[in-house]
């Protein structure tokens, strides 16, 4: 991991296309703005955490879903 001081206004470069610049710092916080291209994703990490496990609950229901519709082709079908 890169760990990099920076003040407000001040920026990172990821790549060619990616900036990461420092909008503000208060006592615990501190607000970035990211501009990056359209086809790139920025997601906050809890979100992301969030997002992948609906998606592993989802596609746990679907394959019950899918169970289920097996079974029940096989009994009635």
């Amino acid at each position: 991991m890169l760990v990099l001081s920076r003040k407000t206004g001040e920026s990172i470069h990821i790549g060619n296309n990616i900036e990461v610049k420092v909008i503000s710092i208060s006592k615990d916080k501190v607000k970035l703005g990211f501009e990056a291209p359209k086809n790139i994703t920025v997601i906050r990490g809890e979100l992301r955490l969030a997002v992948i496990g609906a998606n592993i609950e989802a596609s746990k229901s679907q394959k019950d879903i899918d169970l289920l519709k097996n079974l029940s082709l096989k009994k009635f079908g």
